[in-house]
């Protein structure tokens, strides 16, 4: 990459302000004043403006946080905090989420700045499982799990969902398991079958389970062998 495009990304000023940078001797290399905007960035290049050091970033990055309530997966809000506000790396605003949650919606979210990857965790076409572990306002009715596999009818919408998979745990706590990512699924799913959901958390995304050792509003990366459990997902 370019010094200048760099410098431009972490300082988030234009390329031209970047050249009066470079100009009055603010940007240096290993120690050593450089000049050059086009100066072209290697590996191991130590990066410093005013005397601060500025790390660079190769290649696409992947992140699970377990999100608290009352966080929007927005990586720009002018009213609520989003779940950058967790993410402590350089850059954070050029990560987005894959696959959101509801501001009062809590458990694992992917966060990447790989396009394609993210596409595959989102499309419908993959179908991309997703496990929530849901409280309910009122106890499960016995036939809500048949109903759930053969597709119900959300408000508004003409096709019926896919089959899901519910698992009951106690009277009114439930496991669901979907494969689309419609508008407020699960919420508009028990709304169809007369229930109410009281809280939200969703424990899986394909293969990759959430991490029980983080606590709300802690993130890790994720291992190369959950990178690549998206890829296989079908």
């Amino acid at each position: 990459m370019r010094l200048d495009k760099f410098l431009s990304q972490q300082l988030g000023i234009s390329r031209a302000l970047i050249l009066r940078e470079l100009r009055a001797n603010r940007v240096t290399i290993g120690g050593e004043v450089v000049k050059s905007g086009s100066y072209k960035l290697q590996p191991d290049d130590e990066v410093a403006y005013e005397g601060n050091p500025l790390k660079q970033i190769f290649g696409p990055r992947y992140y699970m946080l377990n999100k608290p309530e009352g966080y929007v997966c927005s990586t720009d809000d002018p009213i609520n905090p989003t779940i950058l506000y967790f993410m402590d790396e350089p850059m954070a605003e050029k990560l987005h989420a894959a696959g959101r949650l509801d501001m009062d919606t809590t458990g694992l979210v992917l966060l990447t700045d790989d396009g394609q990857w993210s596409h595959r965790v989102t499309s419908p076409r993959h179908h991309c499982e997703k496990t929530y572990l849901v409280t309910l306002d009122q106890p499960l009715a016995d036939d809500t799990a048949a109903q759930f596999t053969a597709g119900v009818q959300l408000h508004g919408e003409k096709e019926l969902t896919k089959p899901a998979v519910l698992e009951k745990i106690e009277e009114s706590l439930v496991r669901l398991t979907i494969t689309e990512g419609r508008y407020h699924q699960v919420k508009r799913m028990f709304a169809a079958v007369g229930n109410h959901v009281v809280a939200l958390h969703r424990e899986r995304i394909g293969k990759i389970e959430l991490d029980l050792d983080l606590e709300p509003g802690e993130y890790r990366a994720l291992t190369q062998q959950e990178i690549d459990s998206i890829g296989l997902t079908k």
